[in-house]
């Protein structure tokens, strides 16, 4: 029948119906979702219109001939289309009984709106006449043929798409009507005319009245569509890497704006935003299914279908029920119900927000539907920040301008912007955004990515904005209908108020609210099922997991997050404040031992005072004190204007400030006298900090607090560094405690933290000193790469974009090499030293995917700030659970 079956060559093409189908959901990669889907839903008995799948191999290959279909492809095409009509009775394009098909792209994971899809090919002035003639509704038969224009001109010929609105908003001013469907036959023939004009003048040809043309050229742009900018950039914001490319779908047409009967819908087999157990989504009477999904007419909860349907809600239900107990996920289902008769065309696992996500993993351990090991993959620890989100302070006061559809929750506030480009413009300079559109679009993928939240005068709550912003979890409302937005003059009028881009509003994604102002927050409480959730992943995982907190308000944070201590404290963070601050400068300024041991002696008491309350914060849990790390110019003004102050304030001569600020410049301060160097340097520094450790300790102690401190020394090249810095850690510890009379056993683990490459390379020679490694993995990254961390922006977009690097190595961790460093200290470390604790600090410590580096790599614990605790957790679980897979694979 075709080159698909000739013996060697792969199959190109696959056919659904309910009498054959080929393929299923084990082939997502080759039909891509959508694809893979529908021969899924077809094989387990849904109502699912016929058709075929191009595979997504014909993409790739696509792509390798510089964009030209495979050799043979269409002729293959022809054949799957006369199985189609021989099987639907209908022939394409035919001025009797005709058929017409939809082309939709699908790759093999789901890029809602990403790609392009085009209704209704297969008419022309022949099959228009018949498919009047066959439905007995002229004006119906018109309305697919301007659809087609429409969207075959944007999508296919990239005529602009406000071009086809504005002739639309002119008919329906002629006609004196104001909305799509009030446009009678007489209106719609008009219509069409203008629609071929504007075809006609920007493409550069009359649209084509061959159907196998309009076949071949959709199928170009759906390939096509695989490398658009917006398809690019969703990629690299959700990491997805290594498809082929797009599918293809060739589908038989069901019409849901055929008559009052017949209607269009989404349904979410549960609510994407809360997570609960019920059917959610909305649907339009006489619509097809781009009205809904495009935000064009706002549509009608689902559940309204009981009154206009009652037993095709009931079907709707059985639906649900039958695709969660067959793919054991909550649904997104795509339906058509074409005079009275219901047919589902697309069902994908439905995004949802963090929250729903938990709730639904839980519920469904539940019901029975998957096991606790299944619940905790499903989740991706990175959705569990949107459940540490803020929330606006019931008790604040607001002033509400409208409200809208709650589409994804959170609170969000800043300063309208009308365009994507202004939106991630505004953004870059650090000002908090709220992109305000009529209606979002795939192009504007990049500005809401940007903006805080997402505000949309039409639309509902499976529109395109609602649908990308549950996603990532971003605050967002739809169909805040009393919005008048002039986009021209970047400026929104709501109830005779007019609001520009140098106002602040907030938008409540929970309720829907849209408020003048900045709404104070409040801070998140944590459900049952994240708490569920929790227990599970704390029973699941190996790695122990501490905070990054250096004050006792992060300190308690953590805890509350679940915290098992703290891995990292930085006491520098100590020094800052008005007193201390003044402190530290004479301890700069000083010019003998002398005088720097007198202002570190007023010093003593703050870092004492500190390490008491975060002693008692985090009472029974280890608490890893970093000494001093940073060089010292940063603790002193580099303006002369600054300089002047600092001298007035500490009655010293000005010169004397800038003598020392000269002194201390260094051309490479991230490389130059700071961490362990500076207590080589200035012993007096380690002494003072240690004290005010060991005395706080004993503080806590003796008030029955059980404080557990671990000290740390930074920036460690050389193993004899280590060796005489332990040395002068343990004398004063010792010389402490014997002048507070403390009798008891008082144990300081003393460690180091891996951050120097020579360091990872002789760690067996540095464990010989340290009871504990911590990686700081910051400046591993950027002294093993090559690149400042501060630096990177000007380059690091473009090593992504080329696929030089997989991933910004100080977001992820860069196994490959990096890694081998890690790895490489950790067994040589433990070589020396069995027992040797090894840890991470640097950010790293809270990223999912290098958290499962450090498992497999044999670390003790990871290190992260406290809001990503919980992240830490679950993605520690699922490390565990990932590697056992790979055991049995």
């Amino acid at each position: 029948m075709s080159q698909s079956n000739q013996p060697g060559a792969a199959k190109r093409i696959y056919y659904f119906s309910p009498g054959h189908t080929e393929g299923g959901r084990s082939l997502r990669d080759v039909l891509g979702s959508k694809g893979a889907n529908l021969a899924e839903m077809t094989g387990i008995g849904l109502p699912v219109p016929p058709g075929f799948i191009i595979t997504t191999h014909c993409c790739a290959e696509y792509q390798q001939n510089g964009g030209r279909l495979p050799a043979g492809l269409m002729d293959e095409v022809r054949a799957y289309l006369a199985r189609l009509e021989q099987e639907t009775g209908k022939s394409f394009g035919a001025g009797t009984n005709p058929l017409l098909v939809s082309v939709r792209s699908g790759a093999a994971v789901s890029m809602p709106g990403m790609m392009d899809t085009v209704l209704n090919l297969g008419l022309n002035a022949e099959s228009v006449a018949g498919l009047a003639r066959a439905t007995g509704n002229r004006r119906f038969a018109l309305d697919a043929l301007r659809r087609l224009i429409h969207m075959f001109g944007d999508v296919v010929m990239n005529v602009p798409h406000a071009e086809f609105e504005n002739a639309f908003t002119a008919v329906k001013k002629k006609f004196g009507v104001t909305h799509d469907t009030e446009l009678d036959a007489e209106g719609l023939d008009e219509l069409i005319r203008a629609y071929r004009h504007v075809y006609r003048k920007h493409a550069g040809r009359n649209f084509p009245g061959d159907p196998m043309q309009q076949l071949e050229l959709a199928i170009e742009a759906v390939f096509r569509s695989w490398n658009t900018a917006r398809a690019v950039a969703y990629r690299r914001i959700h990491n997805i890497r290594g498809l082929l490319g797009t599918a293809v779908n060739v589908q038989t047409m069901v019409f849901g704006n055929m008559d009052s009967d017949s209607g269009t819908g989404v349904a979410f087999t549960r609510d994407p935003t809360s997570g609960a157990n019920d059917l959610y989504g909305e649907f339009l009477i006489d619509a097809q299914g781009e009205d809904v999904v495009a935000g064009i007419r706002t549509p009608q909860p689902v559940a309204d279908m009981r009154r206009w349907k009652p037993e095709l809600y009931r079907q709707v239900l059985r639906v649900k029920h039958t695709l969660e107990n067959h793919y054991r996920e909550m649904q997104d289902v795509e339906f058509t119900i074409e005079r009275g008769e219901l047919y589902i065309l697309q069902t994908r696992t439905g995004k949802r927000t963090g929250p729903a996500a938990v709730r639904i993993a839980v519920d469904m351990v539940r019901e029975r539907l998957i096991t606790q090991r299944t619940a905790l993959l499903r989740v991706p620890p990175n959705d569990l920040d949107q459940l540490l989100l803020p929330s606006f302070d019931h008790r604040a006061r607001r002033t509400v301008l409208t409200r809208g559809l709650p589409a994804s929750p959170g609170a969000a506030s800043g300063v309208p912007v009308f365009t994507a480009d202004e939106a991630v413009e505004r953004a870059s300079d650090g000002t908090k955004v709220i992109l305000v559109r009529r209606e979002t679009s795939p192009e504007d993928i990049q500005g809401m990515h940007a903006a805080e939240g997402i505000l949309t005068s039409t639309g509902g709550s499976t529109s395109h904005a609602a649908v990308v912003a549950r996603g990532w979890g971003k605050c967002c409302i739809t169909g805040a209908a009393e919005l008048q937005i002039d986009e021209a003059a970047r400026r929104l009028t709501v109830r005779g108020q007019t609001l520009t881009g140098s106002d602040i509003i907030s938008i409540d994604g929970g309720s829907g609210e849209v408020m003048l102002g900045d709404v104070p927050k409040r801070p998140p409480v944590f459900t049952d099922e994240f708490r569920t959730l929790m227990s599970w992943a704390d029973r699941t995982r190996k790695l122990v997991i501490r905070t990054n907190a250096d004050t006792p308000a992060d300190a308690k944070a953590a805890r509350k997050f679940g915290a098992e201590g703290i891995g990292l404290c930085r006491t520098e963070h100590m020094f800052f404040g008005e007193q201390r601050i003044t402190a530290m400068r004479e301890m700069i300024l000083a010019e003998d031992e002398k005088g720097r041991r007198a202002a570190l002696k007023k010093l003593l008491p703050f870092q004492r005072r500190d390490f008491e309350g975060i002693f008692r914060a985090m009472d029974g849990l280890p608490v890893t004190i970093r000494l001093l790390d940073p060089p010292l110019h940063e603790f002193l003004p580099q303006t002369p204007a600054a300089q002047q102050q600092m001298a007035q304030a500490m009655n010293v001569p000005v010169e004397q400030v800038r003598r020392r600020v000269e002194q201390l410049h260094e051309i490479n301060p991230m490389l130059g006298h700071r961490g362990c160097r500076l207590t080589v340097t200035f012993p007096e520094v380690l002494e003072m900090q240690v004290t005010a450790i060991v005395e706080a300790t004993i503080n806590c102690r003796r008030r029955r607090v059980r404080a557990l401190p671990e000290i740390m020394i930074p920036l460690v090249g050389v193993d004899r560094e280590l060796a005489l810095l332990r040395e002068l850690t343990e004398r004063t510890i010792a010389e402490v405690c014997r002048r507070r009379k403390f009798r008891g056993v008082l144990h300081v683990p003393i460690g180091t933290m891996i951050e120097i490459p020579r360091a990872a390379l002789t760690a067996d020679q540095i464990a010989l000193h340290a009871d504990f490694f911590s990686f700081g993995t910051n400046d591993l990254t950027q002294m093993t790469l090559g690149f400042s961390r501060d630096d990177i922006a000007s380059f690091m977009p473009g090593y992504l974009e080329k696929n030089l690097l997989d991933r910004n190595p100080f977001q992820t961790l860069d196994a490959v090499g990096v890694g081998q460093l890690v790895e490489m200290a950790v067994t040589r470390g433990r070589g020396a030293k069995p027992k040797l604790k090894c840890g991470v600090c640097g950010e790293h410590g809270g990223d999912p995917e290098s958290i499962q580096f450090f498992q497999s790599a044999g670390l003790d614990y990871v290190s992260c700030s406290p809001f990503r605790v919980p992240v830490a957790r679950l993605a520690a679980a699922q490390a565990v659970l990932l590697n056992q897979m790979d055991l049995f694979t």
